[in-house]
């Protein structure tokens, strides 16, 4: 471990591939700023993007907001520095239950400061970026970074689709939470929302919603993207072209995804084998063995997200449900519904058959030439010719 830029850094040396520069050349390479999101679900996308664009000769600062008080998070690949800086939450009572919106505007507070004492930094300005790439749902450090003549490059990691909805939201196309009962209304030439009623939206779009906070999260990611110089699209073009393509029609956008291992996708970074950053600690090995133990299609994965937190009331009714047995808080029988039509039904198996073809797809467009290749390639020379921002926030 190294010190870099006065925090907690990894040292560099170069990932093993037929395709990646030779780290002796790195000093004539552009620099990138990395700042992710404190979340599992923002860290490693950005941190697999991180690696493509030192694959393709860009130095990369990747900077980590986390607890000072707590030992800083470890992550694995060596082709990049790694830099913790403060979350802001040194400054909270640790007795005191803080609500979402409380913990929001704290992270603001400290990501904005911290960022400002980093990029003032004697180290940093040695050798200053020309970007800051940054997680979508912390759009406010965009002013730092123009302050600083930083060009700007929200990262997104939800899909094209779910973003151009909060567009049209933040925009005030349509009410949130829709009427119920009527279809979203036709705004433009958007390719999809013709097809959606309110039922399609995101949970915390909709009616009844006890987390306010989250849709204006979600909305806010919208709220300056017009600033920055281009937005980074965890999706590929195949995934979604019709949408891609609208939103390309009207805004600098760059699908660079799936930020997924090299391993499964081109296997052009050859040591590319895992995600390389974890908040917990995942029991691999006993996962694997329990899963070789059963099966082939016989196991169901339920996904909750990171910030999911279930009692032990809903796993017994999670489990009820799969297992069809017992009495459950719910009235409906979704879970039951939904596990047989995925595991049972001819419609879970042209689900299983779209799943490879989509597999496949992802894959083509990391291989060398491919869609999101291509794209990525596209943003790196247009980093080496730019210059430091003359906008001022």
């Amino acid at each position: 471990m190294g010190d870099e830029f006065g925090g907690v850094g990894v040292e560099v040396e170069c990932v093993v591939g037929s395709f990646c520069k030779k780290e002796d050349d790195e000093e004539d390479w552009p620099h990138a700023l990395v700042l992710t999101c404190p979340a599992q679900g923002h860290i490693n996308p950005m941190l697999q993007f991180s690696k493509r664009l030192h694959s393709k000769g860009t130095k990369v600062t990747f900077l980590l907001p986390s607890p000072p008080s707590k030992p800083p998070l470890r992550l694995h690949p060596s082709s990049i520095h790694v830099v913790h800086i403060s979350d802001g939450s040194e400054v909270a009572d640790q007795d005191e239950e803080l609500s979402l919106e409380d913990n929001l505007e704290r992270l603001r507070v400290g990501l904005t400061r911290s960022l400002e004492e980093f990029l003032d930094s004697p180290a940093y300005l040695e050798r200053p970026a020309k970007v800051l790439i940054y997680d979508s749902f912390v759009p406010y450090v965009l002013d730092v970074a123009l302050r600083h003549r930083l060009h700007g490059a929200p990262f997104f990691t939800q899909s094209a689709a779910v973003c151009s909805i909060y567009y049209l939201a933040h925009a005030g196309n349509f009410r949130i939470p829709p009427v119920a009962g009527a279809g979203l209304p036709v705004v433009g030439d958007h390719p999809e929302l013709s097809m959606l009623g309110p039922g399609d939206l995101p949970s915390f779009m909709s009616d009844g919603n006890p987390y306010p906070e989250l849709a204006k999260l979600a909305i806010g990611q919208l709220s300056n993207f017009r600033e920055a110089r281009w937005m980074l699209f965890n999706t590929f073009v195949e995934l979604e072209e019709e949408v891609v393509n609208w939103m390309v029609s009207e805004w600098p956008l760059l699908a660079i995804g799936p930020t997924v291992p090299s391993m499964y996708l081109d296997k052009r970074l050859k040591d590319d084998k895992d995600y390389g950053a974890s908040l917990f600690e995942p029991e691999v090995e006993d996962y694997m063995k329990w899963l070789d133990s059963k099966e082939t299609g016989s196991v169901a994965y339920v996904s909750f997200g990171s910030f999911a937190s279930l009692g032990e009331e809903q796993m017994e009714e999670i489990g009820a449900r799969i297992g069809r047995n017992g009495r459950g808080i719910f009235t409906a029988d979704e879970i039951t519904k939904c596990i047989d039509e995925i595991m049972f039904d001819d419609r879970g198996r042209e689900i299983r058959q779209r799943s490879t073809k989509w597999k496949e797809l992802a894959q083509m467009a990391l291989r060398e030439g491919g869609s999101s290749d291509r794209n990525i390639d596209k943003f790196v020379k247009e980093l080496v010719e730019c210059t430091p921002n003359s906008k001022l926030s």
